[in-house]
């Protein structure tokens, strides 16, 4: 098995056997989130303008996402973890539009198999994968930390790297959480000046959930939508 970590939401075209999109503050934590809270399935919009036209076509979906990690005017949510988990969902069709998660994950479709996730969800993903889609020395796997320079993406990568390989010697989940915390893509979060970021967020993306799903994306349809996948 051939695991390479690339960083950047343009970092690589070329397909893979199997390729995970890591986005930890805070697109694809705001999926898992969103999914626990009773969400069915999540539409990946490339643009603003694409999320609007499917909303005027589909009123009852909801719009959630962000642009430079701005919530986006017209949005029905924007891309918080903390307080989309206290909002009822169930049945909803999220549409996500988001600066690297979801335009990273839109630039590997070409994959096998394409999975994405924040920190919440990352020892799920990685262990179902190894353990159920692995299948020899030829498997070529691309983890993709989303955030062009962000520290946080790509502990949480360097950490499912190694749960892929069932390495010896592993990242700690201490770790893994300490640089999400320091990394420089968590500041804002922190400073009580910066009205438009929660620290609340930084917090519910350091927890890992122990949860009976795992996030793939299937695009078989006009639109590529990320889908619930049961994995006990």
């Amino acid at each position: 098995m051939d695991v390479q970590i690339y960083q950047g939401r343009n970092a690589i075209n070329r397909p893979a056997n199997i390729t995970i999109v890591i986005d930890v503050l805070r697109a694809f934590t705001v999926a898992h989130y969103a999914f626990l809270r009773g969400v069915q399935r999540i539409l990946l919009a490339e643009t603003v303008e694409q999320a609007f036209q499917i909303k005027e076509k589909n009123p009852s979906f909801l719009l959630a996402g962000e642009v430079d990690g701005i919530a986006i005017k017209g949005f029905d949510l924007d891309n918080s973890p903390y307080l989309i988990q206290q909002k009822k969902l169930s049945g909803k069709t999220l549409v996500q539009k988001t600066t690297n998660g979801v335009r990273a994950t839109l630039n590997c479709l070409a994959s096998d198999h394409v999975y994405v996730t924040g920190f919440t969800n990352a020892r799920n993903t990685a262990e179902f994968i190894r353990e159920n889609l692995i299948n020899g020395d030829k498997d070529v796997v691309h983890i993709i930390a989303s955030h062009p320079s962000g520290d946080d993406d790509y502990a949480c990568a360097e950490y499912m790297k190694h749960i892929l390989e069932d390495a010896d010697v592993r990242i700690s989940v201490h770790e893994v959480k300490e640089r999400i915390k320091n990394s420089h893509v968590a500041k804002k979060f922190f400073d009580e000046n910066n009205p438009d970021f929660r620290r609340e967020d930084v917090l519910h993306c350091l927890v890992e959930l122990n949860t009976n799903f795992i996030m793939k994306v299937d695009n078989s349809g006009e639109i590529p939508m990320i889908e619930r996948v049961q994995v006990c």
